[in-house]
């Protein structure tokens, strides 16, 4: 009996580790907030529900809150954590990094802010 005991707990524990790997990045769900107010203020649209499918990821790649995508990249430049709580300077950075080539490596990439009036994140496609 106690050998399955053990089996159960390093099971759980293994189970655990697994759930905890599989979560998407961290980051501060305020600028979530004002990034779906400002790209996606209706919940009923297809956009709205790629945003908050992506979650975090919507600045963020990989499973760090320190890992970030290009726009995630662009926007920390611009907005510290103490930001959290201004709405308007979040949205400022949002205008300021639109306006940024979404690839700087590619001549003709669109913006940022293009993407997004596509209705498309502004992460890389897989």
């Amino acid at each position: 009996m106690k050998c399955s005991r053990n089996a159960v707990l390093l099971a759980a524990v293994m189970a655990g580790a697994f759930a905890a790997s599989q979560r998407p990045a961290l980051a501060h769900k305020e600028f979530l907030e004002e990034f779906k107010k400002v790209y996606a203020p209706k919940d009923d649209t297809p956009f709205a529900k790629e945003v908050e499918t992506a979650k975090c990821n919507v600045c963020h790649a990989g499973t760090s809150k320190k890992e970030r995508n290009a726009y995630g990249e662009a926007l920390d430049k611009l907005l510290t954590k103490e930001d959290k709580k201004n709405p308007d300077k979040i949205r400022k950075a949002f205008d300021e990094v639109g306006a940024l080539p979404s690839d700087p490596a590619m001549k003709d990439s669109p913006t940022f802010g293009k993407l997004l009036e596509e209705g498309k994140l502004p992460v890389p496609a897989k």
